[in-house]
């Protein structure tokens, strides 16, 4: 099922493919991708080097699949429709040497079985849900609970874990629809989700998200990449010495449980205070009991606004090595700084692992656990009316 969504987009982007399109059979011409952390064999057509097969499989009935976008200059995304996770951005660092700098899967099983938030759509609650409790109209909610005494991303069937509906319009754009059942993982009302990856010539990533209802409920969609811009290796280096610059006067401090206090706290003379360029490994061990409670950087940033909705600059990361750049801008009132403080080694595509704090997660995002806190933004979606949310990672190269 195509959602009304599908249609607007399609008509106004006019070029489309069908579903079951073929990749053209180039096997037989091969190039070497280099940078100090991997020689990789991989087919000219498909820079990112990952297999089509690797990720086709049927899950509940739906197919699983690998889709590879392509900007004028060549570079890439690909993405999976499970879970909508992208698993691989190749773009170039200052001496024009590829790498892949998102953390991902490299099949379809791992996909299903291993880390299971990485690089993926967030839904339909991203973040933290105290207790996984929430009312509308007087009626109280409970949520799965799977962080502690929590409720985290949708619950432990969330968008991640799903088989989204996918078409490749082109070269360079990607459909995704889900339609969520009404009571999926205890939440109300039945909600048809859109989401179109978009990979511009300019090395922009856009993730346009739209969504409805058929019952007031709540929502917080959101994409939980984990960035590595030094370029994902056997280990995948930290990333203590990527510099990060964050649009924001004030931050969410959490519980130990990471669940919000309520307060929003200015940043000014905190580890928090990203307002100019510093280092993640400036402050990222202070000894500060933000810091402790999230084990590094776990906190909601309340982004500077003009006014609601506005598509602005959110986050700004730059890799000294590499002189590889990210900057984050979106239309949410606030992004998740996450500096993958749980990793554990886990294995990613091409034999590269993921230690401990060898990416960073910028979350474009509503707030955390505001169904319980009026005075944040509201994340009621009512029947009639449509969630709309646009988040851009933009890549580029600082000489």
């Amino acid at each position: 099922m195509i959602v009304d969504f599908f249609e607007l987009f399609c008509n106004a982007h006019q070029r489309c493919v069908p579903l079951n399109w073929e990749l053209r059979d180039t096997s037989s011409n091969y190039e070497i991708l280099n940078n100090q952390y991997f020689n990789i064999m991989v087919e000219t057509e498909n820079l990112c080097g990952l297999r089509r097969e690797d990720f086709q499989t049927t899950v509940n009935g739906k197919q699983t699949d690998l889709y590879i976008l392509k900007n004028a200059a060549g570079n890439e995304v690909a993405i999976t429709n499970y879970g909508g996770g992208i698993v691989a951005i190749m773009v170039p660092d200052r001496d024009g040497n590829y790498a892949n700098v998102i953390q991902g899967h490299a099949n379809i099983k791992e996909a299903m079985q291993a880390e299971p938030y990485l690089s993926t759509l967030i839904g339909r609650f991203g973040n933290r849900i105290c207790k996984g409790k929430f009312q509308l109209k007087g009626k109280e909610y409970q949520l799965a609970l799977n962080d502690g005494p929590n409720a985290l991303h949708g619950g432990p069937k969330g968008f991640h874990a799903r088989v989204w509906e996918a078409l490749q319009m082109n070269d360079y754009t990607l459909v995704l629809n889900l339609v969520s059942a009404y009571g999926e993982e205890g939440y109300t009302g039945e909600l048809k989700v859109t989401v179109v990856y978009t990979w511009t010539n300019e090395n922009e990533l856009i993730i346009d998200y739209m969504a409805t209802t058929n019952k007031k409920t709540i929502i917080n969609l959101t994409h939980h990449g984990f960035f590595s811009l030094t370029g994902i290796a056997d280990p995948t280096p930290t990333i203590e010495d990527l510099e990060c610059e964050i649009n924001a006067d004030f931050y969410l401090p959490i519980d130990e449980t990471s669940i919000p206090t309520g307060e929003i706290l200015k940043v000014e003379g905190t580890p928090f205070d990203f307002r100019q360029p510093k280092t993640f490994g400036q402050d990222i061990n202070a000894d500060n009991e933000q810091i402790k409670n999230g084990s590094g950087y776990d906190h909601c940033y309340v982004l500077n606004k003009h006014e609601e909705g506005e598509l602005s600059f959110a986050a700004r990361i730059y890799d000294p090595k590499s002189g590889r750049t990210m900057d984050v801008f979106t239309t949410e009132p606030g992004v998740q700084l996450y500096t993958d403080n749980f990793g554990n080694g886990y294995k990613g595509q091409y034999g590269a692992t993921f230690p401990r704090r060898s990416s960073v997660c910028f979350e474009a995002q509503h707030f955390p656990d505001s169904p319980n806190r009026p005075y944040f933004p509201s994340v009621v979606l009512k029947p009639g009316r449509k969630y709309e949310q646009k988040t851009i990672y933009k890549f580029g190269v600082r000489k």
